[in-house]
């Protein structure tokens, strides 16, 4: 789960429902104060938010780009049905095309997708690439998830079968609480990420659990469409194997950033040096 860095939006930035042909979601959307050099769309990860890019916000609109983090369908703010199809691959790739569609203004848009969220960025450019101008994965695989990922998405996933959210919450803290890398949560951020488990439908939770779990390795599928690539990721990543990830982007011919002192989030963990390579990358598009 990230964790951001602190809440608050900068004075650039903005919360609102972006209206689109699938629907409307919250989004945060910074702008630069000049005409923009381009627009990147963020789509978050498993049991992920906007929020979890806040602090890439200001040094983006401040290179000249204007960023629209968002929440995909049923995850935090924005609106979801109780129904598990409609959290499929499929029908999430078609929200973040129509989400692009909605932000694009003049030119095409940079898509980033973090976690599952970079498993949903590649389904919505396999579905149709036109409207992107390049294509960053960050902390985000070939395939499924690690072994011991997948066995503990599982466990959650039956969790969430049988017990309330609320429930869920409490056993996942216990279960933080007691492990090795335990930390201490500031208590405005404790409640945040409380809140935004609850405002989460399960459902949306059960259906992108179960996809990180048998997701099938498409990159050679990805490596023919003619798009700039960009894979990111910490030094190290419980979810992916570094060395996995870094096999993903040679495949890809892909430009490859290792963000040094971040693990799984280097959005939230390190975010100067993550805007900086993704400035470096859209710069050459």
């Amino acid at each position: 789960m990230s964790r951001p860095p602190f809440l608050t939006l900068p004075a650039c930035a903005r919360a609102y429902r972006l209206t689109t042909e699938r629907g409307e979601f919250a989004v945060h959307d910074a702008r630069p104060t000049a005409p923009p050099r381009g627009t990147a769309l963020l789509v978050p990860g498993f049991t992920g938010s906007k929020e979890d890019f806040v602090a890439l916000l200001e040094p983006l609109a401040a290179a000249g780009y204007r960023v629209v983090a968002v929440d995909g369908r049923g995850q935090h703010e924005s609106p979801g049905p109780r129904d598990e199809s409609a959290y499929g691959q499929a029908e999430l790739a078609l929200d973040v095309l129509a989400q692009a569609a909605a932000v694009a203004g003049d030119g095409g848009v940079h898509l980033l997708g973090h976690s599952l969220g970079g498993l949903i960025a590649r389904a919505a450019v396999l579905a149709d690439a036109s409207p992107f101008r390049s294509l960053t994965v960050m902390s985000s695989g070939p395939g499924p998830i690690s072994a011991s990922q997948q066995a503990r998405t599982r466990r959650l996933i039956h969790a969430l079968g049988v017990l309330d959210m609320e429930s869920v919450w409490q056993e996942m803290r216990r279960e933080d609480a007691e492990s090795a890398d335990a930390v201490d949560t500031p208590p405005a951020l404790a409640e945040f990420l409380h809140r935004r488990w609850l405002g989460t439908v399960p459902e949306q939770l059960i259906a992108t659990g179960r996809q990180l779990t048998v997701e099938p390795d498409r990159t050679a599928e990805l490596a023919r469409v003619p798009l700039p690539k960009h894979v990111v990721s910490g030094a190290l990543d419980y979810a992916w194997p570094v060395p996995e990830i870094d096999t993903m982007a040679k495949e890809l011919s892909a430009r490859r950033t290792v963000v040094q002192g971040a693990g799984h989030s280097p959005n939230a963990e390190r975010p100067a040096a993550t805007a900086e390579a993704l400035v470096d990358f859209w710069a050459t598009v």
